[in-house]
């Protein structure tokens, strides 16, 4: 008998160190959200003719989604990985519940906004900082715009002359609104010999730049960039973000691309290659 209970113990204990195990396990096996990626698939999807999804992106936006939806903020059958119009106008709800209106309530998620929505469902990692504010031949930038653009400059060898920073609100009527947030830059081309192999360093490193011309509006010559995945981005600047990944110009007329052809990266993923 004494042997059966001895047994019987050694079972029960057995199973409920199991069971402890297996909870532990399942506590540890929580869901990450990879930042990096949803911000990215936030710049291309809502612009994409389809739902495709954003290559590496789709397993960090469907928890998001999910989180989202739990919160009864985005329908059921939109949690599909594709970060598309109806997710950002789901995340723009979020982030004005938590008190964030302007450019910090656009449906683009900032670092905040992603972890609080994250809280007992998921962790951030691949976590975008664009820094504090600095200045650029006296002109505004966060200090991710400034980094990169001293970047492209090393690989150009050229001194880029910044016109026209970010957080200029109203600042240019020509600009249309992207210059209201972070990462907008125009750059001079007057001492650049290459407008052109200023462009592709630029977009080597993760803007998303063109040469303008006068042709092309009121304006000077110069370049214009769109630092991707920057976080405090105008939805002006967003759309030009994804008119890049789409092959477009970035204008209103939406013409094909007339720069040069690189491989499409951001910032991050430019400083791990």
């Amino acid at each position: 008998m004494r042997k059966m209970a001895f047994a019987a113990m050694f079972t029960a204990l057995s199973g409920a160190a199991l069971t402890g195990t297996m909870a532990a396990g399942q506590a540890a096996a929580a869901p990450s959200v990879n930042m990096e990626a949803v911000v990215k698939a936030a710049m291309w999807d809502p612009y994409k003719p389809d739902q495709s999804i954003t290559p590496g992106s789709g397993d960090s936006v469907k928890v998001v989604e999910q989180a989202l939806a739990a919160k009864n903020l985005l329908d059921g059958k939109q949690v599909d990985g594709h970060f598309g119009t109806s997710t950002v106008t789901a995340y723009a709800k979020y982030q004005k519940s938590l008190g964030h209106s302007g450019l910090a309530a656009s449906g683009l998620p900032g670092t905040g906004s992603l972890t609080e929505l994250g809280k007992g469902r998921y962790t951030v990692t691949a976590a975008i900082s664009v820094g504090s504010k600095t200045t650029m031949d006296g002109q505004t930038v966060n200090k991710r715009t400034a980094d990169m653009i001293k970047a492209a400059e090393q690989r150009a060898g050229v001194d880029f002359t910044v016109t026209q920073g970010s957080y200029n609100a109203g600042g240019v009527g020509a600009s249309g609104g992207t210059h209201d947030g972070g990462g907008a830059v125009d750059i001079s081309v007057k001492n650049i010999s290459n407008p052109t192999a200023a462009v592709k360093a630029l977009r080597e490193v993760g803007f998303a730049a063109w040469h303008r011309t006068p042709s092309q509006g009121d304006w000077v010559a110069h370049i214009h960039g769109i630092a991707i995945s920057d976080t405090d981005m105008s939805p002006q600047a967003q759309a030009q973000a994804g008119d890049y990944f789409k092959g477009l110009n970035g204008l209103a007329n939406h013409n094909s691309d007339d720069g040069p052809q690189v491989k499409k990266v951001t910032w991050e993923e430019f400083k791990r290659g």
